[in-house]
């Protein structure tokens, strides 16, 4: 992440004050995808084929043309390459869910992808390593649909990976384009839970089976596969459970491999206020997990994290909370008297150090907001 190291005066007050700059989008439309590639570049796309585009940290949000055909697409996710190039997803049922590509800083749209199952439903979109792309969709014939690129969204294929079975009822959720996420070497993604199971995450790992009548020490024959472990987020009820991930990763151990820690965070999205199960994590790389001590204090849809301040962040209808131990505890963040009194509100998505929401809304954070673990007080 590069922009400036971000906030926090952590004093013993359950609040903290400091907040999001509002800016001018020029636009009504829901917005739900952002992506920041730092240096003051970062797309956004929302409802009506919207997509937005900065080269100014957002002192000027650009509104693109609107691909041929996606007038009417809400466009859940975007992933952007550069200034001029960039990936963007719309969410519907069968060929509403579509792909699209922009060259030349979306002057021209080019569509690349639709989802090719009739009940299919894309949920979100992220890059993984180099040209490679994934979309995450929610279950075909009882198995989370995955489809993948590695031409920078030229191409797509179906993934055959065993192990996406997805329990009865249960889907993802395409609230803020983030339960889906990479972290070298592994995926992961988030469902929300069903009358038949709570919430899950999904993790790849690589099957492997020493070949037969070969030496000691031959090479393996190994294949990915997909694991799914019970996390207590949200309520075995409809339109409850994890809506968001984020990930960091910790120094690389003396096995060789690197500590992984995960958060997810949901609860219910029809209740906006309630504060059971919004937030778990996971030190494991998501083998096991715990509910939050202290709590979101409501529904959230999105989260982040900042490598420099390790403090995670995390937004929804109801207000934005942070937290600085790997999100066993989290605290509110409430406007200070220099900002509008909504600021910490009505958020969907974020891409630090942006954050987007309905009607329009787009938020910077302040660089006093987050601070470094040396200067915390």
């Amino acid at each position: 992440m590069r922009f400036l190291v971000l906030l926090l005066l952590l004093s013993t007050s359950p609040t903290v004050h400091a907040q999001w700059d509002l800016q001018n989008s020029h636009t009504e439309a829901s917005l739900r995808g952002v992506h920041s590639l730092g240096n003051g570049v970062a797309w956004a796309s929302g409802t009506d084929g919207t997509v937005l585009r900065t080269e100014d940290a957002g002192v000027t949000w650009k509104v693109c043309g609107v691909a041929p055909g996606a007038e009417k697409l809400d466009f859940r996710g975007i992933q952007a390459f550069d200034s001029k190039t960039a990936i963007v997803m719309s969410s519907g049922k069968g060929d509403l869910s579509r792909v699209y590509k922009t060259t030349d800083g979306c002057q021209t749209w080019k569509l690349v992808f639709t989802s090719p199952d009739e009940d299919g439903f894309f949920d979100a979109i992220q890059k993984v390593q180099g040209n490679a792309l994934e979309i995450l969709g929610d279950p075909v014939n009882n198995t989370f649909a995955l489809f993948s690129s590695s031409d920078l969204g030229e191409t797509w294929v179906v993934d055959g990976d065993p192990g996406r079975v997805a329990a009865a009822g249960a889907g993802a959720f395409a609230a803020s384009n983030s339960s889906l996420i990479y972290l070298d070497p592994f995926t992961f993604f988030a469902t929300g839970a069903s009358s038949a199971s709570p919430a899950q995450v999904f993790r790849t790992h690589a099957h492997c089976v020493p070949p037969k009548d070969k030496p000691l020490g031959f090479p393996t024959d190994c294949t990915l596969e997909w694991a799914a472990k019970y996390v207590q987020v949200g309520s075995i009820e409809p339109g409850s459970g994890v809506f968001s991930l984020a990930a960091s990763a910790g120094t690389r151990g003396k096995n060789g491999l690197t500590k992984i820690t995960i958060v997810a965070v949901g609860g219910t999205y029809t209740k906006p206020d309630g504060t059971l199960g919004t937030a778990a994590s996971s030190i494991d790389g998501g083998l096991s997990w715990l509910p939050a001590i202290t709590l979101p204090h409501g529904y959230r849809s999105s989260i982040a994290y900042d490598a420099p301040a390790k403090t995670w962040i995390t937004v929804g209808p109801n207000g934005t909370d942070i937290s600085t131990d790997d999100g066993r505890n989290w605290r509110a963040l409430r406007p200070g008297s220099g900002d509008a009194s909504d600021a910490d509100k009505n958020w969907n998505a974020l891409s630090l150090p942006f954050v987007v929401g309905p009607h329009g809304r787009i938020g910077l954070l302040r660089k006093d907001v987050l601070v470094a673990p040396a200067h915390r007080k």
